[in-house]
């Protein structure tokens, strides 16, 4: 697999233009080389009051973990990603008016927990799923 030529997002997740301006992401810095089994990857959150920035490693597996939690948010169901401790996690939780509930807690680290409240747009799932897509792509695999 070769480098990401340039950062990406594997992740974005953000409010409407003139709402609360929260956003999510986690952006790809640097692909699988031949001395590392993970993507350097960084979790950031905004919201009014806070703004979190979060190192992580993603590998292979963990790529396919997301497109997992992206089975069960398709289906309006709760879903969690790199919830084994070894890195900051984050869950989404779908809410009744539409809405989407995201947790970011790194627990190996700070142990900060950080909760913000979106109202992505339509076809928002769909649009991870084609984040994930151009990853695997640029990866070669």
């Amino acid at each position: 697999m070769e480098e990401v030529p340039e950062a990406i997002d594997l992740i974005r997740l953000v409010d409407p233009p003139g709402t609360s301006g929260h956003s999510i992401s986690v952006r790809v810095l640097k692909g699988l080389t031949p001395d590392s089994q993970w993507l350097d990857c960084e979790i950031v959150m905004t919201t009014e009051t806070v703004t979190a920035c979060y190192p992580l490693a993603v590998t292979p597996s963990d790529l396919d973990g997301w497109e997992e939690a992206l089975n069960h948010l398709a289906t309006r169901r709760f879903a969690s990603w790199l919830n084994t401790g070894r890195s900051p996690g984050l869950a989404v939780k779908p809410l009744e008016w539409g809405g989407i509930e995201v947790t970011v807690h790194d627990n190996p680290t700070s142990r900060v927990t950080v909760k913000a409240v979106l109202e992505p747009a339509d076809g928002w799932v769909e649009d991870q799923r084609a984040r994930l897509a151009e990853v695997r792509r640029r990866l070669g695999g």
